[in-house]
């Protein structure tokens, strides 16, 4: 496999230019518009401007959870439990939803000073109880307990929880991040970070892109605590991806297939999705026997890169329609650990919506792939006229070359 330099993708991003706060209108920031190597600049109110009338946008409904937990033991040692994502039970609704208790993977600042015992949180109508069952890397699995039969999960992190903004803001979580770190159309629990793109739409937005014709449909990839992780390899294709849970309703494969080639991807979480629906499908056509319970869908980090692909991308959709009619399925519920990067090529997605995003990502080289390898282009021309960086900057609208 050709090496990919990290360093290759390195710009400079002065600490000021990255949006701490978002404006006070979302659909008021600055939009850069990349179309065949040429690069202009609107504001985002105007987006419906730059996509072709009968095309499909597909944005994330994912909603981030209030994941972190402060506990405080008997010496005043603080431990904080920072929720990743479900062990048992393994959907994200049954778990959240528990009333019995439920293991979650979980990151745990000062563990040093938790050994085998439970920790306690205190509120106003519940006690929560947590106890460090398994070392998993460098994360735990973490068993939770309440006293409340009548409480979930989900009301306890909505309780006793602090949402996770990004650690780059430098700055503890604020009451107005409740409200603007998530998308308006958010309503699926499960995210440890927000669909960013997202975070400029507006109802007015949304419905200005109806009365064009443009018309919307709902994917959701809980977004992990992965999508900050840098590339620490000289080379990126030793950086191992993070894996995400995808679910996309039968419906909505309908409706993309009905639509190729004027699909809109909102985010780079919406594009590993629709991306990961296309190697799904090719699984599922050369699988012997698809429709057994042993099959779980899922997409490993180089899949894309490991063969040449001749199935067109509606002939995969097809197959996924086909094998979820059989299985008697209304959602297709997969993994993915999808890189995208230089050399990928796209099968689904024709226009992205996305923010700037940090030096040396994954996301950067998801960019770059997309646009041909051009994103210093676009990067030079947001850091030339005042763009605002990362989750609660500007945005972009780049056209696949």
């Amino acid at each position: 496999m050709k090496p990919i330099y990290i360093a290759d993708y390195n710009y400079p991003l002065p600490d000021e230019r990255i949006a701490k706060y978002p404006l006070p209108e979302r659909d008021h920031s600055k939009l850069l518009v990349y179309r065949d190597g040429q690069v202009t600049e609107d504001r985002f109110y105007n987006v419906g401007d730059y996509i072709a009338p009968h095309s499909l946008l597909i944005y994330n409904n994912t909603r981030v959870i209030q994941a972190r937990l402060e506990f405080h033991k008997p010496t005043g040692a603080r431990i904080e439990v920072f929720c990743l994502e479900p062990i048992a039970p393994h959907d994200y609704q049954l778990s959240l939803g528990s009333t019995t208790g439920c293991t979650w993977k979980c990151m745990v600042g000062n563990v040093k000073k938790w050994h085998n015992e439970a920790i306690e949180l205190k509120a106003a109508n519940f006690t929560l109880r947590a106890y460090k069952e398994q070392v998993m890397g460098n994360t735990f699995a973490v068993r939770f307990e309440w006293n409340e039969a009548n409480v979930s999960f989900a009301e306890i992190l909505d309780a006793a929880g602090e949402l996770p903004i990004p650690p780059y803001l430098n700055r503890k979580t604020e009451e107005s991040d409740l409200k603007t770190y998530q998308t308006v159309y958010s309503r699926i629990k499960g995210s440890v970070a927000a669909p960013t793109a997202g975070l400029h739409f507006t109802e007015n937005v949304l419905a200005d892109l109806r009365n064009r014709g443009i018309e919307t449909d709902e994917v959701t990839l809980h977004v992990g605590a992965g999508t900050f992780l840098p590339v620490k390899t000289a080379d990126a294709n030793e950086h191992t991806m993070h894996t995400e849970i995808i679910a996309v309703p039968r419906e909505t494969i309908a409706h993309i297939l009905a639509n190729l080639g004027h699909i809109v991807a909102v985010g780079t979480t919406s594009m590993r999705t629709l991306e990961s629906l296309y190697f799904i499908g090719c699984q599922i056509r050369q699988i012997e026997s698809p429709f057994d319970l042993g099959y779980s869908p899922k997409v490993s980090q180089f899949e894309p890169y490991e063969r040449e692909y001749s199935t067109s991308a509606s002939d995969a959709l097809q197959a996924i329609l086909y094998y979820l009619d059989a299985t008697r399925q209304k959602t297709l519920h997969a993994e993915t650990q999808i890189m995208i990067k230089p050399g990928y090529t796209f099968r689904i997605v024709d226009q992205l919506i996305t923010n700037f995003h940090q030096p040396q990502s994954t996301l950067l080289l998801l960019v770059s792939a997309f646009v041909g390898g051009d994103w210093k282009t676009i990067y030079d021309f947001a850091l030339s006229h005042d763009f605002r960086f990362l989750s609660y900057g500007d945005s972009s609208i780049l056209t696949r070359r």
